[in-house]
C-alpha cells in the first residue's frame, strides 16, 4: 500500500483546485457552444438492417447542418445509439436527457420502442420526433403533447395500397389471408386492414399472428394453402418481410402476395425475382424532385449506395427541426410545440409540402403505392421498384388518406 505525506496531499489538492478553476469553465463553455440531440434507432434485431440506413441519413443531415453554420450558430452534437428493445430504448432516452443534456430526441422504427420513448419525453417535457414508427395507436390513444410522428401511419399505408388494388379489381368480393407481426405495430395494421376490407367488400379468410423472432414461415404458408384465398397480405416488419417473400416464392403459390407494410431496404434484401405484388412506401430514391435528387446524390456519394426510406425520413426530420429552431430562435419544448402546432409547412422533398397536424402531431404528407419491375427493366439491384401515382391526387386534400379524429381520437394533456 502506498502512503502519502500530509504536505504531498495538500500540494495535490491545490493542483486539482487550480485545474478546476481553469479547466472546468472551459469545458462548460465548449459544451454550451453545442446543441445535443439524442437519436435512437434499432441497429440489431429484425429491424437492424433498415435502422442502419436511418442512422446514415441522420448523420448526413447533421454534417450538412454543421457545415452550413449549425443551429443558432452552434454545432450539433448528435448522440446516436442502438435502441435494442423497448426497455433499453427507454433507459437510454432518459440518460440522454438527464446526463448527456439532449434538448430533443428523435428516431426509432419499432412502434413498441417508440411508445416507451414517448413516455420518457412526456415525463421530462422534452420533444421527441418519432421518425419511423407507424402504429396508429401512437398518434391516437397513446398520443402526448411532446411527441411528433414523421412516418406515414398504418391507416395511410393500407389506403395507399388498397387504392391501387381497388383499381386492379383485387378487393371487392375477394378473400384475403393476412400474416401479421405479433406486437403493437402488427395488431394495429391488422385493425386498419380489417376496416379497409369491410368498407370495400372484401373478406378476411384467415390471419396468423407471428412472433418477431420467427424465421421459418412454412407452418403458416401451409395454412395459407389450406385456406385457398384470392390474395395473401403481408403485415410483417423488418427482415421478416424479406424472409417471407423468399419462402413464399419457393412455395409457388398462385395467390398474389401484396403487403400493407414494406421498407425499401427489405425489398432490396429480398433479391431479384422474389418480390412481386403491390406495396406501400413513404418515399423512394427515384422520386422526380430536385431536392430529393440532390439528397440521393449526396447520400450515394458518401455511402456508395442509394438511401432507403428511413434514411430519407431521418434526414428530413433533422433538417426541418433545425429550420424550426433557427426560425423561432429557441430549443425550448413549449416554443417548438407551438411552432409545429401552427401547422407550419416544410419542404420534405416531395411534390407537396408537409405539416404536422395540430391535434395529433402527425406529419401529413403524400404516400405512394409501388410495384416490382421485371428484371429486364432494372438498371441495377437498387432499381427494383416502380412508384405509382402519389396518393391522394393533387386535387384532393392530403388529410383524405389519414385517420380522422373520430377514427383515431387523440387527447393530449395540457
Amino acid at each position: 500500500m502506498t502512503s502519502y505525506s500530509r504536505r504531498t496531499l495538500l500540494k495535490t489538492g491545490a493542483a486539482l483546485a487550480g485545474a478546476s478553476a481553469l479547466g472546468f469553465p472551459a469545458i462548460v463553455r465548449a459544451q454550451a457552444t453545442r446543441i445535443k440531440i439524442g437519436h435512437l434507432v434499432p441497429l440489431t434485431g429484425f429491424l437492424g438492417a433498415i435502422g442502419s440506413y436511418a442512422q446514415l441519413g441522420v448523420k448526413l443531415a447533421a454534417e450538412e447542418i454543421n457545415q452550413s453554420g449549425g443551429i443558432l450558430g452552434k454545432q450539433i452534437d448528435l448522440i446516436s445509439e442502438d435502441s435494442v428493445n423497448p426497455a433499453t430504448a427507454s433507459t437510454k432516452a432518459q440518460r440522454m436527457i438527464e446526463q448527456d443534456g439532449a434538448v430533443v430526441l428523435l428516431g426509432e422504427i419499432s412502434s413498441a420502442s417508440s411508445l416507451t420513448i414517448m413516455q420518457v419525453a412526456e415525463r421530462n417535457k422534452k420533444v421527441f420526433f418519432s421518425t419511423g414508427a407507424r402504429s396508429d395507436a401512437l398518434r391516437g390513444k397513446n398520443c402526448n403533447r411532446y411527441s411528433f410522428h414523421c412516418d406515414i401511419p398504418n391507416t395511410v399505408m393500407v389506403n395507399a395500397v388498397g387504392t391501387a388494388l381497388n383499381q386492379k379489381g383485387m378487393v371487392k368480393g375477394k378473400k384475403f389471408f393476412t400474416l401479421t407481426a405479433d406486437y403493437i405495430f402488427g395488431h394495429d395494421l391488422l385493425k386498419a386492414a380489417k376496416t379497409f376490407f369491410d368498407a370495400n367488400g372484401a373478406t378476411l379468410a384467415g390471419d396468423e399472428l407471428i412472433a418477431t423472432d420467427v424465421t421459418d414461415f412454412s407452418p403458416y404458408l401451409l395454412k395459407v394453402r389450406q385456406a385457398k384465398p384470392d390474395v395473401v397480405c403481408c403485415n410483417l416488419a423488418g427482415n421478416q418481410v424479406t424472409n417471407l417473400v423468399k419462402q413464399y416464392a419457393e412455395f409457388g403459390f398462385p395467390y398474389p402476395l401484396v403487403g400493407f407494410n414494406l421498407n425499401t431496404g427489405d425489398a432490396w434484401a429480398a433479391g431479384e425475382g422474389n418480390l412481386s405484388g403491390t406495396w406501400p412506401t413513404v418515399w423512394y430514391h427515384t422520386l422526380d424532385n430536385p431536392a430529393s435528387k440532390a439528397f440521393v446524390a449526396a447520400f450515394t456519394q458518401k455511402y456508395g449506395k442509394p438511401p432507403e426510406n428511413h434514411a430519407w425520413i431521418e434526414y428530413v426530420t433533422l433538417k426541418l427541426l433545425a429550420q424550426a429552431i433557427n426560425e423561432i430562435k429557441s430549443t425550448e419544448s413549449d416554443a417548438l410545440i407551438a411552432h409545429f402546432e401552427k401547422q407550419t409547412e416544410f419542404d420534405i422533398m416531395k411534390a407537396r409540402k408537409g405539416y404536422f397536424r395540430s391535434w395529433d402531431h402527425q406529419l401529413v404528407q403524400e404516400a405512394y403505392p409501388f410495384t416490382v419491375k421485371p428484371k429486364a427493366e432494372m438498371k441495377d439491384k437498387w432499381d427494383m421498384l416502380a412508384l405509382g401515382d402519389a396518393v391522394p391526387v393533387a386535387a384532393e386534400p392530403l388529410e383524405k388518406i389519414y385517420p380522422t379524429k373520430t377514427q383515431n381520437p387523440c387527447e393530449m394533456k395540457a
